[in-house]
């Protein structure tokens, strides 16, 4: 059974969430970041609580901006530590037609902030 939009409205459920993507690897970064026009990567590790607060924080910039997010745990792919300089987590970094343009390592950002942020640095 399939559900129509009039289920989905019914059920409470919203098919326009976004959420942040999970890479799994350096390769997968990669093609992400170079299949958007601009992109978001929250680099986390696990048992970071801040870095855990900031998911639902990034699933409403991708929504606000409609910008592609993903989350990328550095310790999965070691040298990508060493690529993006991951000295702390959260890092955010975002692409722009595959290339970092900015980044922000400042623990938890208000959503507004990162909104402005992300919009100030993909125009």
């Amino acid at each position: 059974m399939t559900n129509t939009a009039a289920d989905t409205a019914e059920s409470g459920e919203n098919e326009d969430v976004r959420r942040p993507t999970p890479l799994a690897d350096e390769d997968a970064l990669d093609a992400f970041v170079a299949d958007a026009d601009a992109a978001l990567v929250e680099f986390y590790t696990d048992g970071c609580g801040i870095c855990a607060s900031m998911e639902p924080v990034l699933g409403n910039v991708a929504r606000a901006l409609d910008v592609d997010v993903a989350l990328m745990n550095p310790r999965d792919d070691p040298p990508l530590v060493e690529r993006f300089d991951v000295r702390s987590v959260p890092l955010f970094v975002l692409f722009v037609d595959g290339e970092p343009v900015a980044r922000r390592a400042e623990g938890f950002i208000p959503g507004d902030d990162l909104t402005a942020w992300v919009d100030e640095h993909a125009a």
